[in-house]
């Protein structure tokens, strides 16, 4: 990143540090490999249908960032679960939606666009029929998901529409769901 002298404040928007972010931009656009990053989660079995999953850094660079967060996860008690903590499903919606909420974010403020409101919701339908083994011809996930950006701020509408193609094709949530994703499983018996 660009280093900024003492006198010098960071241009903010949107409680983003542009000069960072256009930094950073820049530092990938010179050197690829200061754009790779690796991330990694950790989910323990709690009980009943709990868990936690754990969050201890990732990588950027090469370099390690260390970082310690706990997601619990539950399911609703309709569900076998005891309705202590968001669920699976509503992590990933969750997920989706605050990834794209930073492109959204962080496209407004390099175009110095204020924003006054920000927000998406996103819904699915799930048939249980699949994941509980009922059906093998019913999907066990969404065949779709839908979701409506709400946005304000002193942008105008061609500009809003701008950058949500832009958040579309650059989101790595909006990527990771849209499409397949390779997964590569193991299983470790003990």
């Amino acid at each position: 990143m660009l280093a900024r002298t003492e006198t010098t404040e960071p241009r903010v928007v949107n409680g983003i540090n542009v000069d960072d972010l256009l930094g950073l931009i820049e530092g990938v656009r010179d050197d690829a490999a200061r754009g790779n990053t690796q991330w990694r989660v950790t989910t323990v079995w709690q009980g009943q249908t709990r868990s936690r999953a754990r969050v201890e850094g990732f990588a950027i660079g090469g370099q390690k960032v260390p970082r310690e967060f706990s997601i619990d996860i539950d399911e609703p008690c309709e569900l076998g679960g005891s309705n202590r903590s968001a669920n699976p499903q509503e992590h990933l919606l969750a997920a989706l939606n605050a990834c794209m909420m930073v492109g959204y974010a962080a496209q407004c403020a390099v175009r110095g666009i204020t924003l006054e409101k920000l927000e998406i919701e996103t819904h699915g339908e799930i048939d249980l029929r699949g994941f509980l083994g009922i059906d093998a011809a019913v999907p066990p996930g969404y065949d779709n998901l839908s979701y409506v950006v709400r946005i304000k701020g002193n942008g105008t509408r061609e500009q809003f529409a701008e950058i949500h193609k832009i958040v579309m094709a650059t989101s790595p949530n909006f990527y990771n769901v849209s499409r397949p994703v390779d997964l590569n499983p193991t299983l470790v018996v003990e």
